[in-house]
C-alpha cells in the first residue's frame, strides 16, 4: 500500500483538478497515512493479544556444579551415618507447553477485537473526510484568488487607459492635473493590490501542497475556471439529519461497545483461570564433569492448573462500579455529540442559505455596476460626467466583482460544511 503511495507522491501534479488533488491527498497526506498505519498497528496488537489462546511452548536449561554437596545424618539402631545426596555436577533441559482454557483477559480480547478494528477504521475515515473538506476549501481559495487577480488585471488595464486619456487631456489643456493625479493614485493602488494578492497566492499554493502531502519537485499547478465553482453551488437543503451518517457519532457508539465489554471483563474476573500444561525434562547427573551427559534421567508431567480468586480486598467490586460509571459517561458523550451535530447542522445550513442569497445579490450588483460604469464612461468621454464620477463607478464595479467572488467562495465552503454536518461526504479510495 505505502509503496504505491510513494510512487504516486513522485508523480507531478500539473493542471490538477480538485478531484486529482483530493485523490493525491488521500494517498500521500501524512495524517491519512498515519491513520492507515495505526490500523495495521492495532491489527498486530489484536493478534498479539489473541495469541494467548494458542499453546505457549518454552524451553529452559540449567547447569550446576556443587562445590559442597548436600548431606544428611541418618541414624539406624543408634548408629549414625552421613549420607550425601545428588551428584557433584547436574544439568537439566525442560520443554514446557501451556494451554489456556479459561481466562478473563483472553475472553475480553476476543470480544473486543472486532470493535477495536472498527474504531481504527472509523478514525481513518474521519481523517479522510477532514482531508476532503480542507483540500476542497484550499483549492477553492486559490481559485478565488486567481479570479481576483484577473479582476485586478482588468481594472489595471482600464486605469492605464484612463491615465493615458487623462494625461492627453491635461497636455492639451482641456483639464487640470487633478484628473491625471487621481488616475495615477488609482493605478498605484491597483498595482499594490495585485502584488499583495500574488504573494498571498504563493502562500495558498504552499498551504495546499502541505495539505495533500505534495513532495514533487516539479511546478505544482491547478486547472480551474470560475465556472468550475459556479456550476456546483447548490445543495438540497431539505435533507434529514441522520446521526448514523456522522463518523464521530459512530465512533462513540464503538467506544460504548468497548466500554460495555470492559464492564463485562471486570465481572468475569470472578471466574477461575483454568490452564493445562505438559513438560518433559532431560536430567543429567555425574560426579565427573566430563561424563555429565553420558546418561539421561528423564522426567515428564501432564497436569491442569486452576486458580480461583477468593478475596481481593474489594478491588473487583470497585472496578465493576467504575466501569459502569464510565459507560454512563460515554452515554452522556453520545447525547452531547447529538446536540453538537444538531447545532453544527443548523449553523451550516443557515450560513449556506445566507451565502446563497449574498451570491445572487452580488451577481446582480456586478451586472448593474458594469452597466453603470459603461454609461458613465461614455458620458465622461463626451464631457458630461467628471473624472471623479468615472472613478467612483469603476471602484463600484471592482468592489461588486470582488464581493461576488468572495460570496462564491463562502457559498462553496458553507456547502462543504453542510455536507460534513449531514455526514454525506463519502471517500472513495
Amino acid at each position: 500500500m505505502f509503496a504505491q503511495s510513494i510512487v504516486k507522491a513522485e508523480q507531478p501534479l500539473t493542471n490538477a483538478t480538485l478531484q486529482q488533488c483530493i485523490d493525491y491527498a488521500l494517498s500521500n497526506r501524512p495524517e491519512v497515512k498515519q491513520s492507515v498505519l495505526d490500523e495495521e498497528i492495532a491489527d498486530r496488537d489484536i493478534k498479539s493479544a489473541l495469541s494467548g489462546w494458542l499453546p505457549q511452548v518454552s524451553a529452559s536449561g540449567s547447569f550446576n556444579h556443587n562445590f559442597k554437596q548436600q548431606s544428611q545424618v541418618l541414624t539406624t539402631n543408634g548408629v549414625s551415618s552421613l549420607l550425601t545426596f545428588g551428584a557433584k555436577n547436574t544439568s537439566s533441559l525442560v520443554l514446557q507447553a501451556d494451554q489456556q482454557f479459561l481466562n478473563a483477559g483472553l475472553i475480553q480480547a476476543s470480544k473486543s477485537a472486532k470493535y477495536f478494528r472498527q474504531q481504527y477504521r472509523q478514525n481513518t475515515e474521519a481523517n479522510r473526510i477532514n482531508t476532503v473538506v480542507e483540500v476542497s476549501k484550499a483549492y477553492y481559495d486559490i481559485l478565488t484568488s486567481n479570479e481576483q487577480l484577473n479582476i485586478i488585471n482588468e481594472n489595471i488595464a482600464r486605469l492605464q487607459k484612463q491615465l493615458k486619456d487623462a494625461s492627453a487631456q491635461y497636455e492639451a489643456g482641456l483639464v487640470d492635473k487633478t484628473d491625471f493625479q487621481r488616475a495615477q493614485i488609482s493605478l498605484s493602488n491597483s498595482l499594490a493590490d495585485k502584488k499583495r494578492t500574488e504573494e498571498l497566492v504563493k502562500y495558498k499554493y504552499a498551504y495546499l501542497k502541505e495539505l495533500i502531502g505534495y513532495q514533487g519537485k516539479e511546478n505544482f499547478t491547478l486547472s480551474f475556471t470560475a465556472a468550475d465553482m459556479e456550476k456546483d453551488v447548490l445543495i438540497d437543503t431539505a435533507q434529514v439529519l441522520d446521526y448514523q451518517n456522522r463518523v464521530e457519532f459512530r465512533l462513540l457508539e464503538t467506544q460504548r461497545e468497548l466500554q460495555s465489554i470492559n464492564t463485562s471483563y471486570n465481572k468475569w474476573s470472578y471466574l477461575p483461570t483454568l490452564s493445562g500444561f505438559y513438560n518433559y525434562g532431560f536430567n543429567y547427573q555425574n560426579q565427573e564433569l566430563s561424563n555429565l551427559y553420558d546418561k539421561n534421567y528423564p522426567s515428564s508431567i501432564l497436569g491442569l492448573r486452576l486458580t480461583l480468586p477468593i478475596f481481593a480486598g474489594g478491588k473487583r467490586t470497585h472496578e465493576i462500579k467504575k466501569a459502569q460509571l464510565q459507560e454512563q459517561r460515554v452515554d452522556l458523550d453520545i447525547e452531547n455529540v447529538k446536540n453538537q451535530i444538531n447545532t453544527q447542522y443548523e449553523a451550516a445550513i443557515a450560513t449556506y442559505k445566507a451565502n446563497l442569497n449574498d451570491l445572487r445579490t452580488n451577481r446582480d450588483n456586478v451586472e448593474i455596476s458594469r452597466s453603470v460604469y459603461n454609461t458613465i464612461k461614455l458620458q465622461y468621454d463626451e464631457g458630461i460626467k467628471t473624472y471623479l464620477d468615472l472613478m467612483t463607478s469603476e471602484t463600484d464595479l471592482r468592489t461588486a466583482q470582488l464581493n461576488y467572488l468572495n460570496s462564491l467562495y463562502s457559498l462553496l465552503a458553507s456547502k462543504l460544511d453542510v455536507k460534513q454536518a449531514l455526514g454525506t461526504i463519502t471517500v472513495n479510495q
